[in-house]
């Protein structure tokens, strides 16, 4: 019955401080991307030394990523998500206060690093515990916007900053952002609302062990898996390589961090206006598949284009495209699975995406003496054109029952 279970204003409080700390972690996660030579002078280390401080990420989060799953399926996101903030608040103030020790950046780095899969894992149990199905995807996209806003904030305002700014200031300022926005997830957040969004019965899910179990049994999520492995990859390698990959064209850092805010203002633009359709649709399939086909020119041009119009405008055509398929995707992931619970299926999306950081190692090694990416470049947009056929394989989840009736507004 509809008496049952409501919808809750405060919804929205706990999603705005997820989101927020979801922000800060991108802005300390991306923050040396776009600064790569001038960060490696700073230290005195190589290029690859820099590009590892974003990797790191990327290798913690493969052996985190399922015990993570565990406890907050076992005890809840909000204190999942809540040691998650504690350590990216100590650890992003401890990188400021590292000076030009680049020994003491790389654990620090590290440290927030661990931090990661807390945020990352969480990003459907939320929706789940206070949104109705019909906006799950939409808040799952808004969380993606978050941290594609947090990863343009570090693009644009870090090679700005050092201008005036020493880099250890510039990383102490982050920290600072990171540990407020900390406290402020620990004071507002809250696990779940008095009653639930859905039908009683309707959220009901598996331990997380037997949820694992059935989720690998379903072809379109292993499918899924794929998609996310290469998607992520691509995604995560171009952000850690931008400013290498536009280098030998004559573009400077501050092009680098301008290219890689518009494709990641693309990609906010994508994740807010495309989900809203499948939600109202509740269909997910076509909607991925439409993201990566039409990704795939944007790619394509930043890849061979050489003026600085035509590279920007494919970036941020490639970003609106690409990372819109990523919460539809994770919420597609989420309903195929059910009764996985959400951190177990979001954790193994994550687990995946994250395991790309072969794709950061690759389009290093795959680059040529006079340092292009573009052989590297070519192989994504290959890549990219095997999702898309992956997609045709996967099949449409079935409308779920909390579609039959609608909630009470509080």
């Amino acid at each position: 019955m509809a008496t049952d279970f409501k919808l809750y204003k405060y919804r929205w409080v706990v999603l705005a401080v997820f989101m927020f700390i979801n922000l800060t972690i991108q802005m300390l996660w991306i923050a040396y991307a776009p600064i790569t030579g001038p960060a490696a002078a700073y230290y005195g280390v190589t290029d690859l030394q820099i590009g590892f401080l974003a990797m790191s990420f990327m290798i913690a989060f493969i052996p985190l990523s399922i015990p993570v799953s565990w406890v907050i399926d076992t005890y809840g996101f909000r204190l999942a998500v809540s040691i998650g903030a504690v350590l990216m608040g100590v650890f992003g103030l401890l990188r400021g206060f590292a000076g030009q020790n680049y020994t003491l950046v790389l654990w620090s780095t590290i440290g927030i690093a661990a931090a990661q899969p807390f945020l990352l894992n969480a990003w459907t149990t939320v929706p789940a515990k206070w949104f109705s199905i019909e906006e799950r995807a939409t808040a799952v996209g808004m969380v993606q916007l978050a941290n594609l806003v947090g990863t343009a904030l570090g693009m644009v305002l870090t090679p700005i900053l050092i201008e005036t700014i020493s880099i250890p200031n510039v990383q102490w300022i982050y920290g600072g952002i990171a540990a407020f926005s900390s406290v402020l997830f620990l004071v507002f957040a809250r696990e779940a609302p008095a009653t639930p969004p859905g039908p009683a019965g309707s959220e009901a899910r598996a331990l997380m062990l037997d949820g694992l179990k059935h989720a690998l049994t379903v072809k379109s999520f292993w499918l899924y898996l794929c998609v996310s492995f290469i998607g992520l990859g691509l995604f995560n390698g171009i952000t850690t390589w931008v400013e290498n990959i536009i280098r030998p064209r004559g573009l400077t850092p501050t092009d680098a961090g301008t290219l890689g805010a518009l494709m990641l203002v693309g990609g906010v633009l994508g994740a807010v206006i495309i989900p809203p359709f499948s939600d109202k649709s509740h269909k997910r399939q076509p909607y991925i598949l439409l993201g990566l086909l039409l990704a795939i020119p944007g790619l394509i041009g930043v890849t061979f284009a050489t003026s600085r119009p035509l590279i920007f405008i494919s970036a941020f055509v490639m970003g609106f495209f690409l990372v819109s398929t990523n919460p539809v995707g994770m919420q597609y992931a989420a309903e195929i699975t059910h009764p996985t619970p959400e951190g177990t299926s979001n954790g193994l999306i994550q687990l995946f995406g994250q395991a790309s950081v072969v794709f950061v190692y690759i389009m290093e090694a795959l680059k040529t003496a006079d340092g292009s990416f573009t052989p590297a470049m070519v192989l994504m947009i290959g890549l990219l054109v095997l999702s898309a056929l992956l997609v045709t394989r996967m099949k449409n989840p079935e409308k779920p029952p909390e579609l039959e009736s609608q909630p009470a507004i509080d």
